[in-house]
C-alpha cells in the first residue's frame, strides 16, 4: 500500500511532469471508482494542471481550480506513459485499468489496481475538504505543526488502545500505514500491542524522533525518483516488514509476523517486546 513518502514521492514526481499541461479528457474504466458526481468527470477537459500535492495518502492533481483526488488503497499505482492510445479503454475484468487521463502532446497516466479487491478512489471536487476522508485527516506527521505535544495529545486521548492502530488511523496522524507503522515501531523498540497512553516521557521521545526520522529519511530518498522506482526503493529499506523469518538488521533475532483477517504486522522479538514472541492477537493479552 502506497503510504506518505511514496505518495509525497509521486506527487514531487507528476507535479514535474504535469505542470502546465492540459487534460484532454479523463477516460474511466472501473466505473466503481469514481466517487463523486459533481463537478463531473467531464469538467477537467480542457482545464490546465496547476499543482500536484499530498494530503495524508490522498493523491491531488489541482487544474484550473478543480481538484482530481486519488486515493490508492492497497494495490492502486499510478503510471506515466509517454504516449497513450488514442481510443478510450474498454472496461475489462482481467485489466488493473481503472481510469486514463489522457494530456495534450499525446502523454497520459493510467490509474491501475491490481488484484481483485477493488478499493480504489477517485474524485472531483472544488476543494480537497470536500473528500471526508481528507476533512477527517489527522495532523501529518511531518509538518512543523506536529510536535511532541500533539503527539503526547494523541496517545494520551486513545487510552488503551493498541500504538499500532493509533499511528495507523488516518483521523489520528495522516499518512502511516501498515508498512511504517511497523518499521517505526521497530525504530523506537516498542510493543506494536503495547497500549497507547502508557507510553514513559523516554519512550514518547523516542517515538517521536523516529516519526520524524524514518519517515523524513524515506521522503528524502524517494525525491527524484521515477513512479516507476518507488515501490523497489521501499521495500529495499524495510527492517522488519515484509520480512517474516528474515534476521532482524539491528540485534539478528528472527523477524516475527502475527496475522490478523486482511492484514499482517511484523516485529523484532529482542528489540522490540523483550525477548517474548507475540501469540496471534485473537488469543493473546495485551503485551506492554
Amino acid at each position: 500500500m502506497p503510504e506518505l513518502p511514496e505518495v509525497e514521492a509521486l506527487a514531487l514526481d507528476l507535479r514535474g511532469r504535469l505542470a502546465d499541461r492540459a487534460i484532454v479528457r479523463v477516460d474511466l474504466v472501473a466505473f466503481s471508482a469514481l466517487k463523486t458526481y459533481d463537478p463531473p468527470l467531464s469538467a477537467l477537459e480542457g482545464t490546465l494542471v496547476e499543482d500536484v500535492t499530498r494530503h495524508g495518502k490522498f493523491l491531488d492533481v489541482t487544474a484550473s481550480g478543480l481538484h482530481l483526488v486519488l486515493h490508492l488503497a492497497r494495490a492502486g499505482w499510478v503510471r506515466w506513459r509517454e504516449e497513450v492510445p488514442s481510443l478510450p479503454p474498454r472496461p475489462s475484468a482481467k485489466s488493473p485499468l481503472a481510469a486514463r487521463v489522457v494530456l495534450d502532446g499525446g502523454a497520459g497516466l493510467d490509474v491501475t489496481e491490481a488484484g481483485t479487491k477493488k478499493s480504489l478512489a477517485l474524485y472531483v471536487v472544488r476543494r480537497p475538504n470536500d473528500v471526508e476522508g481528507i476533512a477527517r485527516l489527522g495532523p501529518d506527521p511531518l509538518s512543523e505543526a506536529f510536535t511532541p505535544d500533539v503527539l503526547s495529545g494523541i496517545l494520551a486521548e486513545a487510552g488503551r488502545a493498541q500504538l499500532k492502530g493509533v499511528l495507523r488511523h488516518q483521523g489520528t496522524i495522516a499518512g502511516i500505514g501498515n508498512a511504517y507503522s511497523d518499521e517505526l515501531l521497530h525504530a523506537a523498540r516498542l510493543s506494536p500491542f503495547k497500549p497507547a497512553g502508557s507510553l514513559s516521557e523516554e519512550e514518547l521521545a523516542t517515538l517521536y524522533a523516529a516519526i520524524r526520522t524514518v519517515l523524513g529519511e524515506a521522503v528524502e530518498r524517494s525525491r527524484g525518483l521515477a513512479a516507476a522506482e518507488l515501490k523497489g526503493e521501499k521495500k529495499s529499506h524495510l527492517a522488519v516488514h515484509g520480512r517474516t523469518g528474515l534476521p532482524c538488521p539491528v540485534c539478528g533475532d528472527t523477524v516475527r509476523e502475527v496475522s490478523f483477517a486482511d492484514s499482517s504486522l511484523q516485529y523484532c522479538p529482542t528489540c522490540q517486546t523483550g525477548g517474548k514472541p507475540l501469540a496471534d492477537r485473537r488469543m493473546s493479552r495485551l503485551l506492554k
